[in-house]
């Protein structure tokens, strides 16, 4: 039993110095190529290139601002026209709830009228309106 522990214990060692030595040093990072040690190539692609931002000129540098300031011209009128929209969808919406706030009045009048044995002034132009009513079933009221 002890030797076949030792042995379990020994094979472990071994994946983890392999696993290791996989991972290239330490911190598990070989450099741009892979170079041994950990070492890091010196003439690699990856990063920033010095002297880059003095490539581009003045010219340039007022020309990306003139853009830029383009670009939030657009986007605030873009912006305002969106409020614009919202603003008379909204307005519309609360005329609508107005208009049949007045019809559930109208009609909630009506019903104590017809409550109280009385015929409301304007159901019967409405009925006939609608059609299908005769006098007949009108004058019941």
């Amino acid at each position: 039993m002890l030797h076949r522990r030792v042995a379990l214990d020994v094979s472990a060692i071994k994946s983890v110095s392999v696993w290791q030595e996989s991972l290239g040093g330490v911190y598990g990072s070989t450099g741009a190529s892979g170079a041994e040690g950990g070492e890091r190539r010196e003439g690699g692609k990856r990063g920033r290139r010095p002297g880059r931002k003095a490539q581009l000129d003045k010219q340039d540098m007022k020309a990306k601002l003139e853009r830029s300031r383009q670009s939030a011209r657009e986007c605030r009128a873009r912006k305002k026209l969106r409020y614009q929209y919202l603003e008379e969808l909204v307005a519309d919406r609360e005329r609508a709830v107005i208009a049949l706030r007045k019809e559930l009045d109208k009609y909630y009048k009506w019903n104590l009228e017809l409550d109280q044995g009385r015929m409301p002034e304007g159901l019967e132009t409405m009925m006939k309106e609608l059609g299908g009513v005769s006098q007949e079933e009108i004058k019941q009221f």
